[in-house]
């Protein structure tokens, strides 16, 4: 986890952002690129009515002042956290940190460049009023192919160091283990929660918690009754009951559609997670 992509707007969920990225590059000695995506004006707006120059301009203008505003932000907590200024191409050996500013829309932009990043790091509620953050994330999960970390309002001091796994059997979860293995394997802790009933066929907690081990990983499996509450409920009530700093967890199992319609164990964990969840498809 040599790169961290962190897509940064003036506000306090980028921030937050931000210090799950400090805490990730610090144990890997990272590059971490805030960027900001300059949204192009719209020529035509949304009742086929041709915009003019004069009105164009002013949304060019405006567009440039949240850029300002947003690097302003980030050059300033940049600064107050101690951290090194810099380029991708320097040799490694610390933190470093860079900017970057690109102009499309965010979640194609996002999704793009993020494909040769290691991780990208999004702050939930990130960029409100500007843009949609569930858009945002699901771009860079279903477009860029590579693992995305949902930060909380406050993600505390001590990531990693006690991490849970919510398993559910799936392609998406297993996928999701691998790429974060490097965090796992430095953790203090690890707990495999696996729920009665959910899920798809395939091995069990207790049988990816032996793999684990032997990965030299501190590993625990529990296996939970629902008891009527929802998948995503479980999981999150398990996180606080260990003391969870992370949580590691496979995206859509089921479709967004469905997750969109009904509900489903993803949608609820991004929206209610209260420390930060590492998610991959």
């Amino acid at each position: 986890m040599k790169t961290i992509l962190l897509p940064f707007y003036d506000d306090d969920a980028a921030e937050a952002a931000l210090d799950v990225s400090r805490q990730l590059a610090e144990r890997f000695g990272s590059y971490v690129e805030g960027l900001f995506v300059m949204r192009p004006p719209q020529i035509i707006d949304g009742e086929g009515i041709v915009l003019a120059d004069s009105y164009l301009t002013q949304l060019k203008e405006e567009g440039r002042r949240l850029g300002d505003r947003a690097r302003a932000r980030f050059n300033e907590c940049v600064t107050r956290r101690g951290m090194a200024a810099g380029a991708l191409d320097e040799p490694p050996g610390g933190v470093v940190i860079g900017w970057q500013e690109m102009e499309g829309l965010e979640g194609q932009v996002i999704g793009d460049h993020g494909r040769v990043f290691d991780l990208i790091v999004i702050g939930r509620e990130f960029g409100h009023p500007w843009v949609d953050w569930h858009v945002m994330a699901e771009a860079a999960l279903f477009e860029s192919g590579r693992p995305i970390v949902l930060a909380p309002e406050s993600p505390g001091d001590d990531l990693g160091e006690n991490i849970v796994i919510a398993w559910n059997s799936s392609t998406e979860t297993a996928r999701t283990i691998a790429l974060a293995m490097p965090l796992l394997a430095a953790a203090a802790s690890v707990t495999v929660v696996g729920i009665r009933g959910w899920g798809v066929p395939g091995p069990n907690a207790d049988e990816l918690c032996r793999h684990l081990v032997r990965n030299g990983i501190a590993a625990t499996a529990r296996t939970l009754d629902p008891e009527g509450r929802s998948p995503g409920e479980v999981v999150l009530e398990e996180c606080t009951a260990v003391g969870a700093d992370l949580l590691v967890k496979g995206a859509y199992t089921q479709s967004r559609l469905r997750q969109l319609i009904f509900g489903g164990a993803t949608r609820h964990i991004m929206m209610h997670a209260k420390i930060p969840v590492i998610l991959a498809h």
